[in-house]
């Protein structure tokens, strides 16, 4: 007969057994799906469990439950075309919002392994999923408590520290006035002479409270000057491709890849055809590998050891490559790059920073109206120019010896926003 122990022991190694068997494990980098979850997931999903809705439902290990990897793979990568195919899952998940589900056909399978590896750990967004939900997880309003503890900054702190002492304040002068009787007849100077002359304490508490709210006026219209500044932005792009290599190390010309700059309002990206020119023939680079090229090749659908075009589109299909815009305008200005970098002689660098130095592109000016301002303040205009010529008698009416920007009209509002 066998023993209540030994029957206790084979139901657990029957459960291991069994969960091991139906467990479904994501084989990814986690820590990089976390990066790719950010970049890619959270416009529409929080990080949580289905309940914390956005415009989709919260992702977590219970999509592991429901689907299998190779599908999630599929849905992921191309939710329309899943869903145009007929696939009953597919057609049965499009039905939980009428907004489609966008794809994402340049990330590999890898990145969504990584990125289901990630929503495998059962991660959870507090920050961005408060009071979405009460059956989150036991102890989850703790957690979040505790998160938003450790994020006060100096600002927070000193306005807590000006509310007490207002309030102290505002508590010691009705303690008098009960204490004293309220005089109503004493006049301004006499009522001057007793705040002067009252206590240490509330004399710097009141200093206190006048220094703490000078220090909050300042820094919210130090936050408030930021609003839309992107300055030092560098966001990861989808190929890790690396100017320092090819405009510094290689020299290539800014404008053979930006020719637009030249002739149009915007620089333009360039197309993947002007990278195939090139790296039809080069198939490694110097920081990645093959790793980064062959995202080229998927997107045009080249094979590198055939040399040619895969014509075939069952088995390939062209793609964009959907680079994110670093350098931006608001849309009530007008810039435009021929006029700059043609009429106006300037290099890519004075307003890009030193972009063949720059592995990973990041917005190094600021690009506010008062630092375009400042440089046609201060940039000369060359009369050699074809452009400039007519402008000689420029300088008899401003009575200067070098014209700037600034005497041509670089500062009327109408150039810039019209």
């Amino acid at each position: 007969m066998i023993r209540a122990k030994n029957l206790i022991y084979l139901l657990f190694l029957s459960f291991m057994i069994s969960s091991s068997l139906f467990a479904q494990i994501i084989d990814g980098n986690p820590e990089n799906g976390k990066i790719l979850f950010g970049a890619n997931c959270t416009a529409c999903h929080y990080s949580g469990p289905e309940e914390m809705r956005k415009i989709g439902p919260g992702l977590h290990s219970h999509l592991l439950e429901k689907y299998t990897e190779d599908w999630l793979i599929k849905w992921i990568r191309n939710a329309p075309a899943l869903t145009a195919s007929g696939d009953p899952i597919a057609l049965e998940a499009s039905q939980y919002d009428p907004s489609q589900m966008q794809s994402f056909t340049y990330l590999s399978d890898t990145d969504i392994k990584d990125i289901l590896s990630y929503v495998e750990q059962d991660p959870i967004d507090f920050e961005k999923s408060t009071g979405s939900s009460d059956n989150v997880v036991a102890g989850a309003d703790q957690s979040y408590t505790d998160s938003s503890n450790k994020e006060l900054d100096l600002n927070t702190i000193v306005t807590i520290i000006v509310i007490l002492c207002g309030a102290l304040v505002f508590l010691i002068f009705v303690n008098n006035a009960l204490r004293k009787g309220l005089n109503i007849e004493e006049g301004f100077l006499k009522g001057i002479k007793r705040l002067l002359f009252m206590g240490t304490t509330i004399k710097i508490l009141i200093v206190v409270f006048h220094i703490g709210i000078l220090y909050l006026l300042v820094m919210g219209w130090q936050s408030l000057s930021k609003i839309g500044i992107r300055q030092n932005y560098q966001p990861d792009q989808p190929i890790e491709f690396s100017h320092k290599i090819h405009a510094g190390m290689n020299n290539i010309d800014c404008n053979y890849c930006h020719q637009s700059a030249r002739h149009g309002k915007h620089a333009g990206i360039p197309s993947v055809n002007v990278c195939m020119n090139c790296h039809e023939t080069i198939y490694e680079g110097t920081n990645s590998g093959t790793a980064e090229i062959q995202k080229i090749y998927d997107a045009v659908c080249w094979d590198p050891d055939l040399r040619q075009y895969i014509t075939d589109t069952d088995e390939c299909q062209p793609k964009a490559i959907e680079w994110i815009q670093i350098h931006s305008l608001p849309d009530l200005s007008y810039f435009n790059h021929s006029q700059h970098v043609v009429a106006g002689g300037l290099e890519c660098q004075e307003c890009h920073g030193e972009i063949e130095e720059m592995d990973v592109v990041y917005q190094k000016e600021k690009l506010t109206m008062g630092w375009c301002i400042e440089c046609h303040r201060n940039t000369e205009i060359n009369l050699d120019n074809a452009y400039y010529h007519l402008y000689d008698d420029l300088l008899e009416k401003h009575d200067v010896e070098n014209l700037k920007v600034e005497h041509i009209g670089g500062l009327e509002c109408a150039k810039c926003h019209y």
